[in-house]
């Protein structure tokens, strides 16, 4: 300190000193004052010695104070009841709570009820169809008809339908909920074809029969082939194809040894090239003067004898293939019953 300071200092405590001896009753007041006014400027007078201070204090650190953001309340608490459902749910997407104003639940609780429809994993594992909603189907169906054509004129009936297409090819397709969209039953083709709408003669339809074998339904008419042998649809349908071809042409090769076969080496009866049919028409002919022309009538007699023939013949003597063979002969020599003549 300086040495006016020092002065200035001792001047002011002996003047308070003296002050003290001649007043005693402003003792404590003086007293204060003189400490507040010390205190008052221990700070603010220019000739006390400051201290330097070099290290600083650390401040400690100082939390950040986060602010809770609103939570929006869901959607459904504001929509309307005549709401356009198509703006809100367009397509297919993940299941959202706050946006589906049904109260929908999906799960298992072993201890209450079943899980609702917030914070539920399971209603977003599965896939959800309410993109497909009736007026959004019937919006959606409106807008292609655009691009659709008119129906072809001689198509109304399925029988018509089945002429001019007669070839059926069936396929399916199948929605489940797992990590593959694929499934191996999807890649099946069964194609169904009528024998009568293939251009076939006795020999080829024969043969094409005894290839395909129990893939023919004499019921119906259809014979059915099904592929599955191949990774995908579209390699299966092209098999299945290729099978129905080359059936058909194969059908209509003649081998060279077929030509030398006999009757007895046929693999059916027919009535066309054997020789009852020779012996009838023969027998139907005669007359003492000689063979004359078959009368039409007589035609249809040997259509019903023919089937009688081939039916005993194909498929083995059987009560009922014998009594159908012998009404024919009946009918066809003009023999009545000696049953009825006997009685009578």
């Amino acid at each position: 300190m300086s040495l006016a300071g020092l002065q200035t200092k001792y001047a002011r405590v002996f003047f308070q000193y003296s002050l003290q001896l001649k007043c005693p009753e402003l003792q404590g007041s003086v007293l204060s004052a003189c400490f507040s006014t010390r205190a008052k400027t221990k700070h603010t007078d220019d000739d006390d010695f400051r201290v330097l201070d070099l290290k600083q204090k650390k401040q400690g650190p100082t939390r950040r104070k986060f602010k809770k953001q609103e939570v929006m309340p869901p959607r459904t608490s504001v929509m309307p009841v005549d709401q356009d459902w198509g703006s809100v749910w367009p397509g297919p997407r993940t299941f959202h709570p706050a946006s589906v104003p049904l109260p929908v639940r999906q799960g298992y609780n072993d201890k209450g009820a079943t899980p609702g429809k917030f914070a539920n994993a399971e209603l977003m594992k599965i896939p959800n169809f309410l993109h497909l909603t009736p007026p959004v189907v019937k919006r959606q169906c409106e807008a292609l008809k655009h691009f659709c054509t008119a129906w072809p004129q001689g198509l109304e009936t399925d029988k018509q339908c089945e002429e001019a297409f007669p070839i059926e090819v069936i396929t399916s397709d199948y929605c489940h909920s797992s990590p593959d969209i694929r499934d191996p039953l999807a890649r099946i083709v069964t194609l169904k074809v009528k024998l009568n709408s293939l251009p076939l003669n006795a020999h080829a339809k024969d043969k094409l029969l005894r290839l395909v074998g129990e893939r023919y339904n004499p019921d119906n008419g259809v014979l059915t082939i099904m592929t599955d042998r191949c990774p995908l649809r579209k390699q299966n349908l092209d098999y299945a194809m290729y099978l129905l071809t080359a059936l058909f042409h194969e059908s209509w090769k003649v081998e060279a040894w077929e030509s030398e076969k006999s009757e007895a080496d046929m693999e059916y009866y027919d009535w066309e090239t054997s020789a009852s049919r020779r012996s009838i028409k023969d027998l139907l002919t005669w007359t003492p003067d000689g063979p004359t022309e078959q009368p039409q009538d007589v035609q249809v007699d040997l259509q019903a004898f023919k089937t009688a023939v081939s039916t005993m013949m194909n498929e083995g003597e059987e009560t009922y293939t014998l009594n159908q063979y012998k009404e024919e002969v009946k009918k066809l020599l003009s023999l009545s019953d000696f049953s009825t003549s006997s009685e009578s």
